[in-house]
């Protein structure tokens, strides 16, 4: 089984970055996750090994899927309650300038009466 993922990671290696299989797979075999499962491969009880670390990563691969996915949740509801903030926001702004506009107009005829 871990001679079995070891290929296929090397076979992916060398359609993604254009490298010989041989040379995938001994770059696969280099990294850690490779010498892991180079022990269990030869190592003693290393089916039932295999088998342990084969759950434990999807288990760990799982857990980090379900982390993501419920923070893009919580990121897809808190834009969703604060969607149109910025347009109630700029209407309460406008609604302001309006006033300030006739506040305005209201100083310039005083200016101009004063002035005049």
């Amino acid at each position: 089984m871990a001679e079995e993922v070891l290929m296929r990671q090397a076979k992916a290696l060398a359609q993604r970055r254009g490298h010989s299989l041989e040379d995938a797979r001994q770059a696969v075999s280099d990294t850690e996750a490779g010498r892991q499962l180079k022990s269990l491969a030869t190592g003693e009880h290393r089916h039932k090994r295999a088998q342990e670390w084969q759950a434990r990563v999807f288990r760990e691969r799982s857990e980090e899927r379900l982390m993501h996915q419920i923070g893009s949740e919580a990121l897809s509801r808190f834009v969703a309650d604060r969607h149109y903030s910025w347009l109630e926001s700029y209407m309460e702004w406008l609604e302001g300038k309006e006033e300030r506009a006739h506040y305005h107009a209201l100083l310039e005829e005083e200016l101009a009466s004063l002035r005049g």
